[in-house]
């Protein structure tokens, strides 16, 4: 028998509580320091970007443009034109309330020839563009403009921009990410009190949890000086590892309580905690990296980071349930179930939630198995389904609230000026942009790109100061997401940039912006889904199979665990890409799925889903390894490990929840497809379809090849059979 890792670590915390404790403080402690020291190495501009709009970025960066922000103030009248006194006063009026601030430069008015284009078709709307010399102070600007507004109210007058759409929407997001942190806590202790109707059980995996957080996110300081992170890295840290930190204590200190409830002393019951649910911990988390290390084949700065912020969260959670929880669990002994909530015990043996109702739901399912995984089955293939019509793209400014006065201008903006608020780009790089060559072949750009039909003005230039960098903005139809938008951009690459800016002798041309960006990254994440399928299914397959050293059992449970996921896919389709579901969850659809989120979903679901099954499985293996038949071992797993389970999935519906209720659409889209997923998972799959398949398969659920019998034999034995237990808790 090969050596319990999880059991000796166990082993030696409960001997020497005291040091683990003092280690475990002194390791949280030390990571936090040297994370402020090191600081933090964030993410640059464009950093492995891909495609065409990534080349161009990169060289606009190291061209050494004013990288001031760009503002506009939009001015528009129903009745009136251009031409109209009252028109060009506001127009007058505005351009003097914001150089009166002293916060821009570089106005370009609408009433002046150069900037003709400024005016838009109809004669109705107009835009004064200028820099924002310190985009912190952009507010006293804003206030100007809100002021030119009031004195002329029979018109529209407001403000877009960089540096006002960041304040606005940095602000909006900042305050639903902090909405969603100050419920975690809470919503998290109040299912574990019901799970184990004791405070200090339910404190526990909390405390746990987020010093795992906390010495992770210090140690990710060092380590950002290898792979840079960014704040989206961040934030996944702190949902992942509540998540598995929670989970692992769970799974640990539910273990122990239920040998403790058997009659096992407390050195039994601790060692058997250690031997069993260590285990399945540690295979878990195992797994769990596997599945996120898959994002560094994804060749996106943003998938490095997460990669590396999940890895390290996990590693860290991991240690931390097979050493430190080990040890306060033998420092509390059975003082762990203070702090008593006689009420919700009561009230939950009055619903009937327990091993009783999962042993009657479970004898139903494994009488009829062929039924219950044709139904089952049937259903989460239906839910997979909406999955095949999935349209991506990366989230652009219809991502937002549209009540924000911000988004508000940007939408009158687009619809006066299409494709002139979020313009894209054409970067040329040449020894001399400078030259009547270039200006011949920007006369060209212009009149071919109107041809079109699909790209539009107003046009802008720009050149750095070595003139070897030119900028040239130029709109496109559509919103920059949509079908349109995408046309339009294959246009300007294929049709208008060859034979005009892309023609001049020793240049280079690339197309950037909003679009550009979009389409070259869901072009990337189509190129690098199959191989960071293909690297997590191989390496989950390899560790299931050390583990449970059976072909059936890890093939099954990756099949199910994908079964999940395109049902998720499925939900995501269903609730974002149609209108049905804007009234409940208080959101405008896009018409599109975040362009990274099928494979953020599918390495993030398929690691945590994992964890459950490791957990089932692990269960059902020791019972068969106790001589138990087939079905009485899938029988004693799934109903030995239902409560658990159930409460481990509850948090985590409850707090990918929190996201779903968010203001950002791409937000919403991450806390419903994570939800929706860990909820499928939990119910469908684990409580019918994993033990109907069982059943089915009978003893060739651990067939293991002859060629494969070298193996290393793991026992899951832990100790005699289990006694009766009295009414679990969910």
């Amino acid at each position: 028998m090969s050596r319990n890792l999880a059991a000796s670590a166990g082993a030696w915390s409960a001997r020497h509580r005291w040091a683990a404790i003092g280690i475990w403080v002194l390791f949280v402690g030390l990571s936090i320091v040297i994370g402020s020291i090191s600081g933090t190495m964030h993410t640059k501009d464009a950093e492995g970007e891909p495609g065409d709009a990534g080349r161009a970025d990169r060289i606009v960066n190291a061209a050494g443009f004013d990288d001031r922000s760009t503002e506009m103030v939009f001015v528009h009248s129903d009745k009136v034109t251009a031409a109209d006194p009252a028109f060009r006063s506001a127009v007058s009026d505005a351009i003097h309330a914001v150089q009166g601030t002293g916060q821009i430069q570089n106005l370009q008015s609408p009433l002046t020839a150069q900037a003709a284009d400024a005016i838009s078709k109809d004669r109705h709307s107009a835009l004064i563009r200028f820099k924002i010399i310190d985009d912190n102070k952009v507010q006293s600007v804003l206030d100007a403009v809100a002021g030119v507004q009031k004195a002329h109210p029979d018109l529209r007058v407001e403000e877009f921009g960089d540096a006002s759409s960041n304040k606005a929407l940095d602000g909006a997001t900042s305050s639903d990410l902090a909405h969603a942190r100050v419920l975690t806590l809470p919503i998290t202790l109040v299912i574990l009190l019901f799970a184990f109707g004791a405070l200090v059980a339910a404190i526990l995996p909390v405390g746990l949890a987020f010093t795992a957080y906390l010495a992770a996110a210090g140690l990710l300081g060092p380590v950002s000086h290898l792979i840079h992170v960014n704040d989206t890295a961040s934030e996944v840290m702190l949902l992942v590892g509540m998540a598995v930190g929670v989970d692992y204590s769970l799974f640990y200190l539910r273990r122990e309580r239920e040998e403790r409830a058997a009659g096992s002393s407390k050195p039994d019951s601790l060692r058997i905690a250690a031997a069993t649910s260590g285990r399945s911990v540690l295979v878990s988390g195992i797994t769990v990296i596997a599945a996120m290390a898959g994002m560094f084949l994804a060749g996106d700065a943003t998938f490095n980071a997460i990669a590396e912020a999940t890895i390290l969260v996990v590693t860290v959670a991991v240690i931390g349930s097979i050493t430190v929880l080990p040890a306060l669990l033998s420092l509390l002994g059975d003082k762990v179930g203070r702090g008593r909530v006689p009420f919700i015990g009561k009230r939950l043996q009055r619903l009937g939630i327990g091993r009783r109702f999962w042993t009657t739901l479970l004898g139903g399912i494994l009488r009829k198995p062929a039924a219950s995984a044709i139904i089952s089955g049937g259903l989460l293939v239906a839910l997979a389904l909406p999955a095949l019509g999935m349209r991506t793209a990366l989230p652009g400014a219809d991502d937002y609230p549209r009540d924000l006065p911000v988004m508000q201008a940007y939408e009158h903006i687009q619809q006066a000026f299409p494709g002139g608020a979020e313009p894209e780009e054409v970067v040329v790089k040449a020894q001399d942009v400078n030259t009547p060559q270039f200006t011949a072949a920007l006369a060209a750009f212009k009149e071919r790109a109107v041809a079109t039909g699909e790209l539009r003005a107003p046009f802008a230039l720009r050149v750095n100061p070595r003139h070897d960098v030119a900028v040239v903005s130029v709109g496109l139809v559509g919103t920059g997401t949509d079908k349109a938008s995408d046309h339009a951009l294959q246009t300007l690459r294929n049709e208008v940039v060859p034979p005009t800016l892309g023609a001049l002798p020793g240049a280079k041309a690339y197309v950037s912006g909003m679009t550009a960006a979009s389409y070259d990254f869901d072009q990337q994440m189509h190129r690098a889904m199959p191989f960071v399928v293909g690297f997590v299914l191989l390496l989950a397959f390899v560790l299931l199979l050390l583990a449970f050293r059976s072909v059936v059992v890890a093939i099954t449970a990756i099949l199910l665990n994908l079964l999940s996921v395109a049902a998720a896919y499925g939900v995501l389709v269903l609730v974002f890409q149609h209108t049905w579901a804007q009234g409940p969850l208080n959101f405008t659809s896009t018409g599109y799925i975040a362009a990274y989120l099928p494979l953020f979903l599918f390495a993030i679901l398929f690691g945590l889903s994992m964890d459950y099954h490791v957990f089932v499985l692990s269960r059902i293996r020791e019972g068969h390894d106790r001589g138990l038949r087939n079905e009485d071992a899938v029988r004693e797993g799934i109903t030995s490990t239902a409560g658990v389970i159930t409460s481990a999935a509850a948090v985590m519906v409850a707090v990918f929840g929190i996201f779903a209720g968010l203001s950002q659409v791409s937000i919403k889209q991450i806390g419903v497809g994570l939800a929706a997923a860990i909820l499928i998972d939990a119910t469908i799959v684990r409580a019918v379809l994993l033990p109907s398949v069982m059943k089915l398969l009978g003893e060739a659920n651990w067939y293991l090849p002859r060629w494969l019998r070298w193996l290393p034999q793991v026992s899951h034995e832990s100790g005699p059979a289990p006694a009766p237990r009295p009414l679990e808790r969910v």
